[in-house]
């Protein structure tokens, strides 16, 4: 590894979001931390790499296990040494039930993943990064259009995207005095497996039924490339990006 090569961290790697950003950075120059729950997924991500995979380190990981995040950033240092970036992308949504009929177990799951997940790899990351040489990184946390606005019957995602502002404040707050920048950014209808059921048609407000139109994901990965590669003294505190033409601004 070269010295003057930059070292992230991806959650959620494994497909979607994750799997397009990492292979941004890869193609970046970064040397790339896969992590998710399958090896299997992992994997592919990384061959997607082609000759650039050599610069991929796939590491299975559960964010909502404290024991299983400090394993991953004790392995990523042991390998690196250090971490430039985290990109705190690991999610989970719950089924679309209405709320009433929701269980707690759907709720704490949710919560687990996108709110503690991401807690707990960015103090591990607070952990890294001070103490490193030079000092300090970037996080970049994914919330989303339901950072701002709800979905019918998504209780438990839209909660944990809005805590997870709230974190990304605290987090660039906490972080200035070690260096450490941290911005979110929030993404409409990015196109992946997860949205591939707006396709054919996926519930609104007024209780009806409409196709919803999407982005390319490698959008999402550009952006996220933006945010990182600025300088430390500079931060892109919120970024949304999403499909032109869905419907999130205005009444419809």
């Amino acid at each position: 590894m070269a010295d003057n090569t930059k070292i992230a961290l991806v959650t959620g790697a494994g497909s979607g979001i994750g799997r397009a950003t990492a292979l941004a950075l890869l193609r970046e120059g970064y040397s790339v931390v896969l992590a998710g729950r399958h090896a299997e997924t992992l994997e592919r991500t990384a061959a997607g790499a082609g000759p650039d995979a050599a610069r991929a380190l796939p590491l299975v990981a559960d964010v909502s296990d404290p024991q299983s995040v400090q394993r991953l950033f004790e392995k990523t240092k042991a390998a690196f040494g250090r971490l430039d970036l985290l990109f705190n992308n690991a999610g989970a949504g719950a089924p679309p039930l209405p709320l009433e009929e929701l269980t707690i177990e759907q709720w704490r799951r949710v919560v687990d993943v996108n709110l503690t997940g991401a807690f707990l790899c960015t103090q591990a990351a607070f952990r890294l990064m001070k103490e490193q040489s030079p000092r300090g990184g970037r996080i970049i946390n994914n919330g989303s259009i339901s950072a701002h606005a709800p979905r019918p019957n998504s209780a438990p995602y839209t909660a944990t995207k809005h805590a997870i502002s709230g974190l990304t404040k605290s987090t660039a707050l906490d972080g200035r005095k070690y260096d450490i920048a941290c911005g979110q950014i929030d993404i409409g209808n990015a196109a992946t497996d997860m949205t591939a059921r707006m396709q054919q048609g996926i519930l609104q407000a007024n209780g009806e039924i409409a196709v919803e139109p999407t982005m390319d994901v490698d959008n999402v990965a550009r952006a996220v490339i933006y945010m990182a590669s600025l300088p430390l003294d500079a931060n892109v505190l919120f970024l949304t990006v999403m499909a032109t033409k869905m419907p999130f601004v205005g009444r419809g």
